[in-house]
Order: structure tokens, then sequence, then C-alpha cells
């Protein structure tokens, strides 16, 4: 029953991925009697969201609970904490009647003062607010009491000041847009934040499509996506006979990709929660099985054999044709819509946190737009080969273009494996085997453009056009530019498909180790429990031990959500802290902690547990993937925030910043409010 009820409510489950307080408070003090004041606490809650009684039954959602923390010595409470009205519903999901308060709820404690010294109460109050999904809330609230005199004609009431609320570092993001301030200046600041939230929430539809275009845009150009389009040409050079067929199925496969795109994507969501689409893309046996597909596709491609269905299969394919063969196209564009999805999960996370922002339809048009522009480049794509086939002769260029397609496949079928490997750490494909593997590949092609080598389908030939004289030269070029990398070379260009140059045989090479690597002379001279990071920063894969070597050495704190296989990852370590004034800071300045959320590590056993999502936490990774969800409610990687000593946030986070200005930007603002 909750499994369907998820379904129904997949979109909640995705806006999952920002950071969401539906809850704004208000106090004030109500003097009664010289010695008794009515504290009084005033919640406006979001539209749709519920908040619940202190009385809602057993076994169902969690009650709201008051915990009055300086009460002993200095007063006493009387009677019990009383609030308004609330509805009572039959939840189909706990089986129980809940009791919740919608749009607003208040809450009154009548206290009396024993203790004339006392200058305020301090109130902590733990609460649970529902919509589709619930979030487990807490706030404590400081009430300022005034000077003890005799009651006059009309009772005083004293405005509690929201800054005085204390927050834990879970929660402390989620305060910031607090408003409810005593002092002028308190208003004025208070001012700006509400203002900042209009203008964000005045973000059209159309600023979200647009915004999610770019990002799709953005996410063709990563190594998962690649490696379709040699799949795409080869399926549509035999299911479009025409030019008119080629524009036809073109549209259907467009279609296509953006049904499965947003229908796939939140049913995932909905069904396994947001770590899904993380999981996804670091899931070995899900890298594995399509580096076994890439091989497949590869050496048909080069002329090995040709992948035939069986003729039962074929048989309906062919029924299927006289429609269009929707089918066919449609499983194509299920295959495009699951590769991708390995690279571009993390896009696709963050997108959904920020169009969720504006409400309402906003993630389903978040993703409309990210799949469209999926979408649009393929059916350019599958055009090509209505356009290829209607042309008068073919030639033998067409059998250069195959197999030049199944030297791609095969090179980035590698890639999907190293994925495997540097999730599972097992070292058997390091950075110099991976190089030469390409290598080889890459010089393979090469020498094949040049007529040197000769595959099963090829016609003799008396000597190459032009247009593939320039390709071979490409080709050739590109593979004398990956042979400095098995001695260190960074390789810049391919940042994100090779594996990082600290997992190699000879980490950062030679000739280039003492470059990057200064001020980390050996492993012997690393902190207590450190590792040698990217680029030979000092780095910490534990949280715990990182934060204490940070106060040790009292210095600011940069918290990495980061994985072994996160393409985007090692784009930002090799491009943006490459730079010369950001890795003076992450070596120098700052305390780097670098958790690995596809870490497959066993946890031990004793610290084996089962998250408030309700899923077992076995891995090391697992448990660095529930943290950063339940800490910051995303779980997108890299993702970076910037701590203070006591793991407080003194940055805004952010994700996959690419421009280097920005992200210079953004990390000298943390360090330098950690100095004030």
């Amino acid at each position: 029953m909750r499994k369907l009820t998820y379904i129904l409510l997949l979109f909640a489950f995705v806006a999952q991925g920002q950071i969401i307080n539906p809850v704004k408070w208000k106090t004030k003090v109500v003097q009664k009697s010289e010695t008794e004041f009515e504290l009084v606490m005033d919640a406006t809650i979001e539209k749709e969201w519920h908040m619940y009684s202190q009385f809602t039954p057993e076994d169902g959602p969690l009650p709201t609970v008051f915990d009055y923390k300086n009460a002993k010595g200095n007063f006493s409470l009387v009677g019990k904490t009383k609030e308004s009205t609330y509805k009572k519903v039959f939840n189909d999901i706990f089986e129980v009647d809940e009791y919740y308060f919608a749009n607003t709820a208040q809450f009154k404690q009548v206290i009396k003062v024993t203790n004339v010294q006392l200058k305020e109460v301090k109130v902590y109050v733990e609460y649970q607010v529902c919509k589709e999904q619930c979030i487990q809330q807490d706030e404590t609230f400081t009430f300022k009491l005034p000077e003890i005199k005799p009651i006059v004609a009309d009772s005083q009431s004293v405005e509690t000041p929201l800054s005085d609320v204390n927050t834990t570092d879970s929660t402390s993001i989620n305060k910031e847009n607090s408003s409810i301030e005593n002092s002028e200046d308190s208003k004025e600041v208070a001012v700006t934040e509400t203002n900042a939230e209009e203008k964000e929430e005045e973000k059209s539809l159309w600023g979200i499509f647009i915004l999610a275009f770019l990002g799709g845009f953005a996410a063709l150009l990563t190594p998962c996506v690649f490696p379709m389009i040699p799949m795409t040409v080869s399926f549509f050079t035999k299911q479009s006979k025409t030019k008119a067929a080629g524009i036809k199925n073109a549209f259907i496969y467009g279609i296509s990709i953006i049904v499965i795109y947003v229908g796939l994507g939140m049913i995932i969501t909905a069904l396994f929660g947001i770590d899904s689409l993380n999981a996804l893309s670091t899931n070995v046996w899900f890298n594995v099985i399509f580096f076994v597909i890439l091989i497949v596709f590869a050496a048909s491609f080069l002329g090995a054999f040709e992948i035939v269905l069986p003729n039962s299969f074929l048989n309906k394919i062919d029924r299927q044709a006289d429609r269009g063969g929707i089918i066919g196209i449609f499983f194509m564009a299920l295959a495009l819509a699951v590769v991708s999805f390995s690279c571009t999960g993390p896009i696709v996370g963050s997108l959904l946190g920020e169009s969720a922002r504006q409400g309402g339809i906003g993630p389903i048009v978040g993703m409309l737009g990210f799949s469209s522009a999926i979408a649009l480049p393929f059916m350019l794509f599958a055009m090509f080969p209505g356009w290829m086939n209607s042309l008068p002769k073919s030639g033998g260029w067409l059998n250069t273009v195959k197999v030049s397609l199944g030297f791609l496949e095969l090179a980035f079928a590698f890639k999907f494996l190293s994925n495997a490997d540097l999730v599972l750490q097992t070292h058997l494909l390091e950075r110099e085997v991976f190089l030469a593997i390409w290598i080889a590949v890459f010089g393979a092609w090469a020498l094949y453009l040049f007529g040197k080598l000769i595959l099963p389908h090829d016609s003799p030939m008396t000597h190459i056009s032009v247009g593939r004289l320039f390709v071979a030269l490409f080709v050739t070029t590109f593979t004398i530019y990956l042979i400095p990398g098995l001695w260190g070379a960074p390789l810049k260009i391919l940042s994100g498909f090779t594996p990082p140059m600290t997992y190699s045989e000879s980490p950062y090479g030679v000739g280039y180790q003492n470059t990057v690597s200064s001020g980390v002379s050996s492993e012997s001279a690393l902190p207590e429990n450190a590792h040698i990071g990217p680029l030979g920063i000092t780095a910490f894969h534990d949280y715990e031990e990182g934060l204490a070597y940070a106060k040790k050495v009292n210095k600011p704190v940069l918290l990495d959500f980061t994985g072994h296989a996160c393409a985007n990852c090692r784009k930002m370590e090799e491009n943006v802290w490459s730079d010369a004034e950001i890795l003076k800071i992450l070596k120098n300045e700052i305390v780097l902690i670098s958790l690995y959320g596809d870490d497959q590590r066993e946890l031990p056993k004793e610290e084996q547990y089962v998250s408030k999502s309700g899923s077992e936490v076995t891995t090391i990774g697992k448990k660095w993937r529930e943290y950063q969800i339940e800490r910051y409610n995303i779980n997108a990687q890299p993702y970076y925030v910037v701590l203070d000593t006591e793991g407080k946030d003194i940055s805004k986070p952010v994700g996959y910043t690419p421009d280097v200005e920005e992200y210079k930007s953004w990390l000298k603002e943390g360090v330098s409010k950690f100095k004030k």
C-alpha cells in the first residue's frame, strides 16, 4: 500500500533535492500577573504542508514535543501546553487517525516564575511536517522576560527575536530565513532576507525551463552520452528506409526520450528514494553490464558478426514496422535514458532541487526542459540515417563509418569498466592500464584510417579520400596526446574520462610528482588518518577524523561529497582545483574532508544501522550518502560546503562549478568568514 502511495506522490520525493523549511515561527511573551507569563508560539505553515499535534496517536506521524529547558529552580509550568484547534483525518498509510494543523498553528504555555532574577526562558520544540514527504525539524526559542512588575490593564507582550534560536549542524541552513527580530537592525536584515526569498520565488516556469534546457546541453558533454551516438546511427540506418521515414522516426524517438526521462526518473526516485539516481551511476553491475553491451556492439561494428535477433522476435518487429517501428524506437530511447543517467544523475538531482523551489509543476517543467535538450540532438542523429539512405550511392565509405564507430564503442566500453573498478577499488584498471588500452584502440583506428589495417567487410582500395585523411590525422594527434599521460601528464581534456592520477601504479607519474604534491613530502609526513588526495592535497576520508584535525590546527573545513566514479568530481579536481590560487588555499588554508558516496567497503558490524528512510546502511559509501541526505536534503556529487571547526556551515553549499573564478570567489569567501 505504501509503495503505491509513493508512486502516486512521486513528484514530491524528487523535490527532496533541496533544503526545505516549510514552517516559520513567531514568538511572544504575555504577562498575566506579577509572576505568571504566557509563552506564545505561532507557526505559519506553507500551503499543502501539515504539522502534527502533540496528541496525534501512536503509530502515526510524530507528534510535536515541547521541552522547557531551564525550568528547574527558575519556574514551574501551569498546566499543559495548549494548542489551537487541529484537524482529524484518517491516514491510509499509517492506518490511524492523524491530528494535524494546516496553514497556522498556535501553542501557549503559562509559567510561574520562582526566580525573580530570571531573564529568559528556553523552549526546545521538535516537530514533524509532511506534504507528500515528511521532514523532522526542531527549534530552540529564547523568550526574553520583561522586568517583573505589577500587572496593568492590558497584558504586555514582548516579541522574542528568532535570531536567539539555537541551531544544530543539520538544521542551521534551514533557519537562515528566519525573519522575526526585535531590534530595528534585525528587522532590516529580516526584510532583506524576505525580499531575497520573494525574488527567488518570482522565477517563472519559463526561467526554470531554460535553466533545465541548458543543463541538458551540458549533460550531452558527459562521457556516458557520447557512446550512444554510434548506437543511434547504426539503429536508424536499418530502421529508416527513406528520408520521410527518418524524420518520422526521429520525432518518435525524441518524444520517447522525453517521456522516458520524465517518467522513468520520477518512478525510480519514488520507489527507491532520492539516493537512487546516484546509486545507479556507481552501481558495479550497471557499469559491467554496459561494458559487455558496448564490447558486443564494437565487435559487431568491426565486422566480427552481425547482431541478429531471433526470427520470432524479428517477425514481431516487422509487424511493428508497418506502424513505424515504435517499439524498437522506444527501446532505443530507453537505452539512451538508462545510460545517460549514469553520468547525469547528479545534474538531474541538482536540477530537480532547483526547479522544486518554484513549487507546483516546477519539477515537471524542469525535467521537460532537460530531456528536451537531450532529445533534440539525438533527433538530428536519428534523422541522419534517413539522409544517408536517400543518397544515390553509399559506397565503401559507409563501412568506414561503421568501423570507426566500432573503435569508439570499444574505447567507451572501458570507461564503464573503469567505473566499476574505481567503485570496487580493485586497482585492476589503473590509470596507466586504461591509457595504454586507449592508446592501442585509437592507434589501431588511426592505422585503419590510413589503410594499414584491413577488416572483413572492407573493399580493396588504391587510395584514401581527403576527408578520411583529415580524420586519420586527427585520431593520430589524439593518440599522441594520450602518450605523455603514461608518465603523469594531467590530460585535462579528458578530465572525468580517465581514472584520476592518484589511482595509478605511480601516482602523478615521472616528472610530474614534484609539481603537484609540494607541501606533502611523503606518506609518513601526513597527519594521522590522512591520505594524499587529488593534486597532492592532504585529505581525510572520515568526517570525525577530519573535523578533529581541523580543530587541532584551527583551520576551516572543505566538506567534499564525491565519488570514485564521479566524472564531474574529477573535472573539478583536475580543471578547477588545479588553479594556482585555489590549490594554494586547499593545501595551506583549509582541511579537506572527502566523503566518497560510492565506497563499497563494508562498515564494521557495530557501525551498521538503519537510516531514517528505512534503508540499511552497511557500507562506508552508503553511510556518507545518507549523511548528505539527512544534513542537506540532497544527494548530488560533487557537493561542497565550508565548515568551521565545530562542523557548522559557514558558506552556502555549491555543486558542480566549472568556472574557476566563480569557485575561487566562493572558496575565498568561506575562508574569510572563518577568519572573522
